[in-house]
């Protein structure tokens, strides 16, 4: 027989055991939360511990305002396509919706079934259902850079409601 060979890929206790995964996080990878303060806050003389308010972990600027898939958090404007500078952004939106009103079909059969009997029917004919569909466009451009987004109108308010959203995002990008 012939002797046996030493197994290459045994770990011969050197630390050099393989780790699944890449070895510094990366792009998909979850990243560490930055590391607390070394301190404990307290109440001023009293020596309680301050609780800390509630918000994103530090180091993470807060969401301040969100439309569609385009953020606001801190001096930037979060995108999928990447980050622009919220500074001298010019927003647009466009109203791509539309309300229609019709007579639905119950109402027009009762019209017809009371007419025949009570001459009062053609006071259904005055029901009206309402239906919004369509959707309103959000363009933002900054430094160059251009996104757009939509958001469905579920109604005939929702314009109203994008329209002061951007007029809040005009506001922080003076």
């Amino acid at each position: 027989m012939s002797e046996q060979q030493p197994n290459p890929y045994a770990s011969d206790g050197q630390g050099d055991e393989y780790k699944w995964g890449p070895s510094n996080p990366s792009y998909g990878y979850p990243q560490p939360y930055p590391q607390p303060p070394a301190y404990q806050p307290t109440i001023a003389g009293a020596g309680i511990p301050a609780q800390m308010p509630p918000g994103p972990p530090m180091g993470y600027p807060a969401a301040g305002l969100s439309l569609g898939d385009i953020t606001i958090a801190g001096d930037q404007i979060i995108t999928p396509s990447g980050t622009m500078p919220l500074r001298g952004a010019i927003w647009n939106a466009t109203d791509f919706s539309r309300t229609e009103e019709k007579i639905p079909a119950h109402a027009i059969v009762l019209a017809v079934i009371f007419f025949l009997f009570c001459l009062l029917g053609l006071f259904f004919l005055l029901m009206k259902e309402r239906r919004t569909t369509g959707y309103i466009q959000i363009t933002v451009n900054s430094s160059g850079r251009h996104h757009s987004t939509m958001i469905p109108a579920v109604d005939p308010g929702t314009y109203m409601w994008v329209m002061s959203q951007i007029n809040q995002a005009r506001a922080l990008s003076i």
